[in-house]
């Protein structure tokens, strides 16, 4: 979620979206998440968004769309199951493909307590303490990769995905 000088109000969000003539926008609490309905591509959608956030809110952020069922194809293919609590699981969401060179040597680190798998679609982090406290975040990934991304829980993927519908 976008805070400090990054912080966008969710109303202001659904107002600005609302005005620039995307249908049934509606947010996820204050997630930082937005839904809309549209039929341009998504990497319009992105550059649409980041410039309307930037120009009327004053953030510049990096946006990631994804649609209803590529969030699902996420969950579906999370690697952590058997024996993982499904709140300790981060689902992390790139703006582009990572380069192949950088995953490999984030692969070969030792996190532990923590894991990290990194598949075509999304990264996965397994962080079973506090999220930060360790070496595994957002941020550490976003520098090791050199690409934006975007990282939610469990819970939140699933409600967006059925606020979708």
């Amino acid at each position: 979620m976008p805070t400090g000088k990054n912080k966008v109000p969710m109303a202001q969000l659904r107002e600005v979206l609302a005005q620039a003539g995307f249908k049934n926008v509606r947010t996820y609490i204050q997630s930082g998440n937005a839904l809309v309905d549209t039929d341009i591509s998504a990497k319009e959608l992105e550059t649409k968004v980041h410039a309307l956030i930037k120009k009327h809110i004053g953030a510049d952020l990096a946006i990631v769309v994804r649609t209803a069922s590529q969030l699902q194809n996420v969950l579906n293919e999370n690697p952590f199951k058997d024996g993982y609590d499904i709140s300790r699981i981060f689902f992390v969401l790139f703006a582009d493909s990572p380069p192949a060179q950088k995953v490999k040597e984030l692969l070969v680190q030792d996190y532990s307590p923590e894991e990290l798998v990194i598949m075509k679609n999304a990264a996965y982090m397994f962080i079973p303490n506090t999220y930060g406290s360790g070496k595994l975040s957002n941020n550490y990934l976003e520098k090791k990769l050199g690409i934006a991304a975007t990282t939610r829980n469990f819970n939140t993927l699933t409600k967006l995905i059925e606020m979708s519908k």
